[in-house]
């Protein structure tokens, strides 16, 4: 029994285009524009969920999908940096901000680490494994690269190393506690 599991990043909103951690903002009109033109590429899932953001659930039902929001796909609880570039980051709290980057531990700002993220997107995941068939998600970029790390069993570190684009789709296929990875295939519309 096999659970075919795709993973696909959110459109371009704001916070994408600006390098902000977001803030919840929606799609602007080119990412909505992309994602409805990028919807003819994805099939029909039985089971759709999406990560509880604006950006996330719009571009879900612009893909058509009825996709139900889960917490556990939320992207990285990042506490008082949310809404902040990293730009503005660096300039008030540098240190803070490379300790982030270079330990999957850390929680500078206030919110969760990455391995934290892993480990509560690893739950649902593992989860998955009960049923069969296919599975589709429109998540936060953060969320597709703790899913990846915890499916091949990487170090939590990994997951700074991996570029997820928005509207590409990430496969995992797995059973009996192991997955495949296919990554990287652009919708249609792409970016």
């Amino acid at each position: 029994m096999t659970v075919r599991l795709t993973l696909i990043p959110p459109a371009v909103n704001d916070a994408l285009r600006e390098v902000r951690f977001d803030d919840d903002g929606p799609l602007d009109p080119a990412g909505l524009a992309r994602a409805e033109a990028a919807a003819a590429f994805v099939g029909p899932s039985p089971r759709a969920y999406a990560s509880p953001s604006a950006r996330c659930l719009a571009t879900a039902r612009a893909l058509g999908l009825r996709a139900e929001p889960v917490d556990g796909l939320a992207g990285c609880a990042v506490g008082r940096w949310r809404g902040r570039t990293l730009e503005e980051i660096a300039a008030t709290e540098g240190d803070a901000l490379a300790s982030w980057l270079s330990d999957p531990t850390a929680a500078p700002h206030g919110g969760e680490s990455l391995r934290d993220l892993r480990v509560r997107v690893g739950v649902w995941l593992d989860a998955l494994q009960e049923g069969t068939g296919r599975v589709t998600a429109v998540v936060e970029p953060d969320v597709v690269r703790a899913a990846t790390v915890h499916a091949l069993g990487a170090p939590d570190g990994t997951a700074r190393r991996l570029d997820v684009r928005p509207l590409t789709a990430v496969h995992l296929s797995g059973r009996g506690g192991r997955w495949n990875l296919r990554a990287g295939e652009p919708l249609g519309g792409g970016r």
